[in-house]
């Protein structure tokens, strides 16, 4: 799809920069509700990632494993979420959420780019229950944007109408090689701007980059790309830069 009609079909907010699993910092622990609270604050639309619990429920977590973010182990995957309630607690005290708390928290005052998590081949049983939640929650289409390393779990996601991005780094290359244009957009790791082609493929089609910590990575992939996905840095920066390179 090229990138006149994509945008067509976004919140511009996406435009003005991407919160990485939310506002996060040393007192916001990622991909909680203080981060995305934090997010919302700043008006900021917020990137998350969700998993498939045992029970068929969607957590929001980067890591399959529980460890990183709370400092107890568990795979989500072999986890229920009355289980995961019940024995951790992210580092800032906040509930690990499911997929489902935070759409009812966030309410669409800012957009969400929403990854999906394949864990163990289960991308069919994600994808379905994705389709099921956004179906019942979702009022504005273009308040949402749909990611992945897997194009299989993108796919079944054409009949909601939101734009899907394929998400693509060195080792996941060859992803983008044959599978790009079987979604709306690409979303890229900013270590793939150094290619003439990725450059070039910003000029007809809508393209973000991840993760930018820094003035300097920003002010390299600026001139390739739509958007950016970004932590650790002044956001005040990053809309300023954004919107002066349009």
């Amino acid at each position: 799809m090229n990138k006149k009609k994509v945008l067509s079909k976004l919140n511009p907010l996406f435009l003005t920069g991407i919160a990485h699993r939310g506002l996060h910092n040393d007192k916001y622990t990622e991909n909680g509700m203080n981060a995305f609270g934090n997010a919302i604050r700043h008006n900021l639309p917020i990137e998350l990632d969700i998993h498939l619990s045992k029970d068929n429920q969607l957590v929001v977590c980067h890591d399959e494993d529980l460890k990183r973010t709370t400092g107890t182990s568990g795979i989500i995957e072999d986890l229920t979420v009355e289980e995961i309630k019940k024995n951790y607690r992210l580092l800032d005290g906040g509930e690990v959420p499911t997929f489902i708390e935070v759409l009812d928290f966030v309410k669409e005052q800012v957009p969400l780019v929403v990854e999906l998590k394949v864990f163990r081949k289960n991308y069919k049983e994600l994808s379905k229950k994705v389709i099921e939640v956004l179906n019942e929650k979702v009022i504005d289409k273009k308040n949402y944007m749909l990611i992945s390393f897997d194009p299989r779990s993108l796919w079944p996601l054409k009949k909601l109408g939101i734009i899907r991005s394929l998400l693509a780094t060195r080792s996941h290359e060859y992803v983008y090689n044959y599978f790009r244009h079987s979604v709306e957009s690409v979303d890229l790791d900013q270590v793939l701007f150094d290619e003439k082609r990725i450059q070039r493929y910003h000029k007809r089609y809508l393209v973000n980059a991840w993760t930018i910590q820094s003035e300097e990575e920003l002010d390299r992939v600026l001139p390739y790309v739509d958007t950016v996905t970004f932590q650790h840095m002044d956001d005040e920066i990053v809309k300023r830069k954004l919107k002066a390179a349009k």
